[in-house]
């Protein structure tokens, strides 16, 4: 993996952190409102960790494929992510 690896870690521990709090928010019967809003926060910091992933991959595995002429095989790996991404 290309990422900084120390940002990385950081965004996964607070999304586990933030994970762990709303669980425990679950078994305390909180507000609907709040569980929602801490979910969102926690997709939120799993978006960004996964954006600075694809940006490291781009920016590295993407570039040195197509300047080794195989390219085309990282489109595909892109695309079906995206399209996982939009269902």
């Amino acid at each position: 993996m290309q990422a900084d690896k120390e940002s990385i870690v950081r965004l996964l521990r607070t999304a586990r952190g933030q994970m762990d709090g709303v669980l425990k928010m679950v078994e305390e019967d909180r507000y609907c409102m709040d569980i929602s809003n801490q979910l969102l926060a926690i997709q939120s910091v799993l978006k960004k960790a996964n954006r600075e992933i694809l940006h490291a991959h781009m920016n590295s595995c993407v570039k040195q494929a197509f300047e080794e002429g195989d390219g085309q095989k990282k489109i595909d790996e892109i695309l079906n992510l995206l399209d996982k991404i939009s269902k």
